[in-house]
């Protein structure tokens, strides 16, 4: 929830940035609606409501591919939903923004009987980062873009960060960028650029655990960046543990100890590996492979 909420906090604070980055339209009269109106809770994705004049752009950030049901079925769940109550044009965006092979990350349709329902995907780590570098807004979303040289477009993140004038708007920018470059980059080199005593400065710490204390979810961001980490880190040992037992069954405490040490990025890769598991042996191999 940690990287989801960064990019809630973004969408909501620059609505028009987004509007203009996603449907190329020049406006200020955006509202935001609050996802209450969805009844499906929100729980591994942000979801961003912004209502224009006769139409409504969705905003679904994804970190992790999986969901407790599909995408593509959850696209249309909400469409309906929304079409129901506004009927307007609904225009439907998912941003994935973890490198994965995952279909899902590859999939823009639901289909089933005689249903189809498209909507748009954009994989940030295909995204051309000009774009993205050249909008304040959206330069945390930039650490994730394509590049051949990923060390050199953080070092021009950050570069264009602190070129921002507004003292409140460069740290809070500041934060979402660390954050999601944590997707990407290991923390060492993310503080090359990226210094604690000017994230410090950021209320964004508090704008994003408010979202999160909103959802039930406690960040513990109020503990430094570090600890949010790390209590991510455990919803995520959490989740890939009950998505193992729920495919293989329950299992011994020696592995679900082996779990418990992984690394984050160890986790979430995990989490993508064992939809491919049959058996026990596949989850032991696995761990073998990556020294976990």
């Amino acid at each position: 929830m940690l990287y989801d909420n960064a990019c809630k906090y973004l969408a909501e604070t620059f609505p028009a940035e987004f509007v203009r980055w996603l449907l190329s339209l020049e406006t200020e009269n955006i509202n935001i609606i609050k996802t209450e109106l969805i009844p499906e809770p929100i729980r591994a994705d942000a979801l961003i409501l912004l209502q224009l004049a006769e139409k409504i752009l969705h905003i679904e950030f994804q970190t992790l591919p999986q969901s407790n049901k599909p995408v593509s079925f959850r696209m249309l769940k909400y469409w309906v939903t929304l079409y129901d109550k506004y009927e307007c044009e609904i225009e439907q965006v998912v941003i994935f923004l973890k490198r994965t092979t995952a279909g899902a990350a590859y999939t823009d349709v639901f289909e089933a009987s005689n249903t189809r329902h498209r909507y748009r995907v954009i994989r940030l780590w295909e995204q051309d980062p000009t774009p993205l570098l050249g909008n304040p807004a959206l330069l945390p979303l930039a650490t994730l873009a394509q590049t051949d040289s990923p060390e050199s477009l953080l070092q021009q993140v950050a570069q264009n960060i602190a070129s921002i004038e507004d003292t409140n708007e460069r740290a809070n920018i500041l934060v979402c960028a660390d954050i999601l470059a944590g997707l990407r980059f290991e923390a060492g080199l993310i503080r090359q650029f990226f210094t604690e005593e000017m994230m410090e400065e950021s209320v964004t710490y508090q704008a994003i655990l408010e979202k999160g204390v909103q959802r039930g979810v406690q960040q513990g961001i109020q503990q430094g960046l570090q600890r949010g980490l790390e209590e991510g880190r455990q919803r995520e040992v959490s989740l890939v543990t009950r998505l193992l037992t729920r495919r293989l069954g329950e299992l011994e405490p020696a592995l679900q100890e082996r779990l418990r040490g992984l690394s984050l990025t160890q986790l979430e890769d995990l989490g993508e590996a064992l939809l491919d598991f049959q058996q026990i042996s596949d989850l032991t191999g696995y761990l073998n492979r990556i020294g976990g």
